[in-house]
């Protein structure tokens, strides 16, 4: 009699080798990276890797995947919220947190190189951004129901997303820079994406406290 499979617990180790290698690209970059690294990082067999990925390119596609879900339910949540406006700041926030992880920025890295040489990598990566566009007009469809706004809402996500994609770069080009110094940039280019009235009446967190806040 065949063992049944536990969806559930597949799911979970198929996350488990994902946050696994996402820790050795990071570190080692997605080439150098051996999948007996995985293995010893993962704490399994190659049998067992094999098992869910053929391969690293495999891992590294579905790595791309699952944050494109990720961002899919973050912003599903984000646009469903009581208070719109302050769902966006928080979205803000957060993307600013994760620029300030040097894990994440070279993860990062490692993907859009990879991106460059390989087709379907690029096609999961351009998948991933229109992901994020959309989730983010969503959401600021969201802020601005029932006003009508002062701009195009895509060219206020454009801007948004320009500026984090400049902060997310000089925390490549530039080990001194400081996301803080692009905080009040983005303070700027977010209340004027907000309803005056709601812009005033619930100011933006600090970015600092907002950061111990996910802590």
């Amino acid at each position: 009699m065949m063992r049944k499979t536990d969806p559930i617990k597949q799911q979970e180790r198929r996350l488990h080798i994902l946050e696994a290698a996402a820790h050795c690209f990071a570190e080692h970059g997605f080439h150098a990276t051996s999948t007996a690294q995985i293995c010893k990082r993962a704490a399994m067999s190659p049998g067992n890797l094999f098992h869910y990925y053929a391969s690293k390119a495999d891992i590294i596609e579905a790595l791309i995947a699952s944050d494109t879900d990720d961002i899919r339910s973050r912003m599903r949540a984000a646009g469903a919220a009581p208070d719109a406006c302050q769902a966006l700041r928080e979205w803000v926030d957060g993307q600013l947190a994760l620029y300030r992880d040097p894990a994440f920025v070279r993860l990062g890295m490692e993907v859009l190189a990879e991106a460059v040489r390989n087709p379907r990598v690029h096609a999961l990566v351009m998948a991933n951004e229109a992901e994020r566009k959309t989730g983010l007009l969503t959401l600021l469809a969201a802020v601005w129901k029932g006003r009508e706004a002062p701009r195009p809402l895509a060219q206020m996500a454009d801007t948004l997303l320009l500026l984090l994609d400049g902060v997310y770069s000089r925390s490549v080009v530039d080990p001194a820079f400081g996301t803080e110094a692009a905080a009040s940039l983005l303070d700027q280019a977010l209340e004027r994406s907000l309803p005056p009235a709601t812009a005033l009446r619930n100011p933006a967190p600090r970015r600092g406290q907002a950061a111990k806040g996910r802590a």
